[in-house]
């Protein structure tokens, strides 16, 4: 299924995290914990949401491309989500990735405190909002991104101007896919990459 679609799955970089007490391990940017109150490591968003962005940028223009990862993976895609619309990363820097999909799995929205008032600055960033097509998907029985954050990540972009969003709950799904998920998401990327009958 989706033989049209060219798969780049990087691997993020070892480093120091923080709720895990510092522990090296693959991660997009440092976390101190899950949470709408947690701080937000900007500059590790920023790198990250750059590092995936430059993966597309060789890739030829008359082409779709979209984003999309779990867990951590799908808050950079969040993250780089929000810098396409507002055409530039956290410290300013022009973001030039024009994005057709965005999939989220078990994940959360970064710098979701401060999305509202950057929105509220750019009418062009509201419209590239609104024709954003998003997934997200998340499941009820979640113990490490509780559903509740994914839930709320969504409203928090629904709210903000991104309408093309769908939130999917996947009752008793912990953090990790299952076949039904995996079977949506494919049919969602069919349906809004216009990839029906090919």
């Amino acid at each position: 299924m989706l033989m049209l679609i060219k798969w780049i799955c990087p691997t993020a970089p070892s480093r120091p995290v923080a709720l895990f007490g510092g522990f090296p391990c693959t991660a997009w940017f440092d976390v101190g914990e899950i949470s709408e109150e947690g701080p937000d490591d900007l500059e590790g968003l920023d790198a990250s949401a750059a590092h995936v962005a430059n993966l597309l940028s060789t890739e030829p223009a008359d082409i779709q491309v979209g984003v999309g990862g779990f867990s951590m993976g799908a808050a950079t895609a969040l993250y780089s989500a929000t810098c396409r619309t507002l055409g530039q990363y956290g410290n300013g820097n022009p973001y030039q990735v024009n994005l057709s999909a965005v999939v989220g799995l078990s994940g959360w929205l970064p710098c979701s405190r401060t999305l509202r008032s950057r929105m509220e600055r750019s009418y062009d960033a509201v419209r590239r909002a609104a024709s954003l097509p998003i997934l997200l998907c998340h499941g009820s029985a979640d113990d490490v991104v509780a559903h509740n954050h994914g839930e709320k990540s969504a409203q928090a972009l629904n709210s903000v101007g991104f309408r093309n969003l769908v939130f999917r709950t996947y009752n008793g799904m912990g953090h990790y896919t299952i076949p039904e998920e995996t079977r949506e998401v494919c049919t969602w990327l069919t349906t809004k990459l216009g990839l029906e009958g090919s």
